[in-house]
């Protein structure tokens, strides 16, 4: 693959060669449009490879359940043409539950996600300790998630870059883009450039460098990850209040995640902060994730830690993504803001541009997510 872009003319030029580009990528090239990859480094080596892999239904809102559950159908459908190295394991998620009056909210969750048309148990106390030995006594219960599943997404975008290369698509990798005019133009710093009917900027927290009224701030996030400890724990563990840290809008929070990897290894997270100045791993951020996990798994204390790292998240002041048209820029369109659900919505996301390129009807309502809500009241973008 080149490093170097020549001024080339195509139809689809995207901006960013995470799992968010490359599912685009992999959607526009199937369709038979002449598809560019831009990509500053390497592929997948930003956020894409800094975050857990997990495919998750959300429901913090009616549009965040609609995007993900349609997406986890869509990756349904993926995983089993998926290689070995891909580590699928479709292991479900447990919701725990800490008190009788987070059981009351299991409960609501349950027919939330009944309502979208998503499977999920009620666990009660001698069940959850069934299904997970490893949490401590005194928790109340939970709810299982079991179709929720978990990849290696590096893997996973080399090969949706690799299904988009068989169609016809170009990478370029370690391509700087300068600036992106809103009739297709894109600059890059070698002084080439990219002539394109469509700019998908799909940059994640880079989105607004070449879109700046793009609401987009960086959310730091550290994960821990294990030594192999097969077995040790069977489901991704979440603590219900987890959408109450991913919902803080400002200063850092810490909830218990761990994920269990085809490997045997164990990914513990999680983190979020605003304003991180670098992308370093400050330990006291992650004393306080350990002592979190600990708090329902006090066995993590024994386990050795390999590697801790650091990762940006794109978020968005609503917590949804962008998705369509940017008002200030004709023929550029976002694919951006996912913060920590863009490898799970990676695949809507690409479907849903398709489906707005082609005029094509979806088959889910794309309002919620299109960039120009932040400028319905007559407001601005930033």
């Amino acid at each position: 693959m080149s490093t170097r872009a020549s001024d080339i003319r195509c139809e689809i030029a995207i901006v960013g060669g995470g799992i968010v580009g490359a599912a685009c990528a992999a959607e526009f090239a199937a369709e038979g449009c002449r598809v560019v990859v831009l990509e500053r480094g390497i592929a997948a080596g930003e956020a894409t490879s800094a975050g857990m892999g997990h495919l998750v239904v959300l429901d913090d809102s009616p549009a965040q359940l609609a995007l993900t559950v349609y997406a986890r159908r869509l990756w349904h459908a993926l995983l089993p043409q998926l290689p070995a190295d891909a580590e699928v394991d479709v292991c479900g998620t447990l919701w725990v539950a800490e008190s009788d009056e987070e059981m009351a909210l299991v409960e609501r969750k349950r027919d939330v996600l009944a309502g979208g048309g998503v499977a999920a148990e009620v666990l009660a106390v001698d069940e959850l300790r069934r299904a997970e030995p490893q949490l401590r006594a005194g928790l109340a219960g939970g709810l299982r998630v079991p179709d929720d599943a978990v990849i290696y997404p590096p893997t996973v975008t080399r090969l949706l870059l690799a299904r988009a290369a068989d169609a016809g698509a170009q990478l370029r990798t370690r391509v700087a883009v300068r600036h992106v005019e809103g009739d297709g133009r894109v600059h890059l710093a070698d002084g080439s450039r990219v002539q394109a009917d469509l700019v998908l900027n799909a940059a994640g927290t880079g989105a607004p460098a070449l879109s700046p009224a793009a609401p987009i701030r960086p959310r730091k996030g550290h994960l821990v990850i294990t030594d192999r400890y097969p077995g040790w724990v069977h489901h991704q563990l979440i603590e219900l209040g987890y959408l109450r840290s991913t919902q803080a809008a400002a200063g850092e929070s810490v909830a218990f995640n761990i994920q269990p990897r085809r490997t045997g290894q164990l990914l513990i997270g999680s983190s979020r902060q605003f304003d991180a100045e670098t992308s370093d791993v400050e330990m006291r951020v992650v004393a306080k994730m350990v002592q979190r996990a600990r708090e329902y798994l006090p066995g993590v204390e024994a386990l050795s830690a390999l590697r801790i790292w650091t990762g940006f998240r794109a978020a968005t002041p609503d917590k949804l993504p962008l998705i369509g048209p940017s008002p200030e820029q004709p023929r550029v369109w976002l694919a951006a803001g996912h913060e920590g659900l863009g490898i799970t919505t990676c695949l809507a996301t690409a479907r849903l541009l398709r489906d707005r390129w082609r005029g094509h009807a979806s088959e889910i309502d794309a309002a919620p997510y299109l960039p120009q809500r932040f400028t319905a009241a007559g407001g601005s973008l930033a």
